[in-house]
């Protein structure tokens, strides 16, 4: 077996939303996810939910990364779960989403409960990566290694 696949954790699918152009933040989370030994498939910006659920079908991801930071990942959000949790085969992998999910930038608690009943497992909208890094560690069943190098319990 290659030595470096020896070390991926995860399968994860990153995807931009369907009215998010940007790419720096998918770029920055593929980079960050492989820099732990995941292995990563980046669908890029402007993804459609007909167009993600798709891809997360050919694919089959251990997890599935939105992210948005134009301000609509809410709304956005909610069309991309719906559409993937449609899908029998889909409806158990864990999904989280991220960024800037409203037009205000700040942390909407209601927002992010309503994103979660739709079929997210996880809401990242404040930037903690920390958390992120131990929402990953879990689904692995490895423990999460802080900014620090120390391993969390």
């Amino acid at each position: 077996m290659n030595p470096i696949l020896e070390n991926v954790r995860l399968n994860v699918l990153v995807s931009g939303t369907a009215s998010d152009s940007h790419t720096w933040n998918l770029v920055y989370l593929q980079l960050f996810l492989e820099a732990m030994g995941n292995r990563v498939v980046n669908l890029g910006p402007c993804v459609p939910p007909q167009l993600l659920a798709g891809r997360c079908l050919e694919h089959r991801p251990e997890l599935i990364v939105l992210s948005s930071v134009n301000g609509h990942g809410y709304q956005d959000g909610l069309r991309a779960i719906t559409r993937v949790r449609q899908e029998p085969e889909l409806a158990g992998v864990p999904a989280v989403i991220g960024g800037m999910l409203g037009v205000a930038g700040e942390r909407d608690a209601a927002s992010a409960a309503r994103l979660c009943e739709a079929g997210f497992d996880a809401v990242f909208d404040d930037g903690n990566l920390e958390a992120f890094e131990r929402f990953l560690a879990r689904l692995a069943g490895t423990p999460a290694i802080a900014s620090h190098g120390r391993a969390e319990s």
